[in-house]
């Protein structure tokens, strides 16, 4: 490997960079998504791959643009679809922010599925409030599995890019 060519450091650079971003998605503190879509159009913009190039960020920008809606639409109508109000929602959303700088790496999650407990809680009752908290539980784990689908369905096509290329 001859580092001293441009095109060779852009794919290693980028490889790297879709390496950090696919943990992203499973370390909730790096946007997994944004950095894998980041690392194919550095990859496209500088690196010497030729006219697939392009191929490989339209379809890596349909993964990840298609990643995203999936992400947020399919957990929130399962919530809907069980009963869980919207203003629930934004109270695990709050608090999921305040966790995000409170405590590092998980903070997101713990703090969303505490608000959403609360919220139900002082909506419900003490025992009615877990349930719904549950359905939390599912929808922020499959939000993560979209997420994690659609990251390495981007490093996926970029790999075939640069096998192709």
């Amino acid at each position: 490997m001859d580092l001293s060519d441009t095109g060779t450091t852009v794919t290693l650079i980028a490889g790297i960079a879709m390496t950090v971003g696919v943990l992203g998605v499973l370390i909730p503190v790096l946007p997994g998504l944004l950095l894998c879509w980041a690392a194919v159009l550095l990859w496209a913009l500088l690196g010497d791959a030729g006219g697939a190039r392009w191929v490989v960020l339209a379809l890596a920008t349909l993964v990840a643009v298609g990643g995203t809606v999936v992400k947020y639409l399919w957990p929130g109508r399962r919530l809907k679809s069980t009963g869980v109000p919207t203003s629930s929602l934004i109270a695990g959303g709050l608090l999921g922010v305040v966790g995000f700088f409170v405590v590092p790496v998980v903070g997101l999650v713990l703090g969303f599925v505490l608000g959403l407990f609360l919220a139900e809680r002082a909506r419900l009752g003490p025992g009615a409030a877990w349930p719904s908290t549950r359905q939390a539980l599912t929808a922020v784990g499959l939000s993560m599995l979209v997420e994690l689908a659609a990251a390495l369905g981007i490093a996926v096509i970029w790999v075939v890019g640069l096998l192709v290329a």
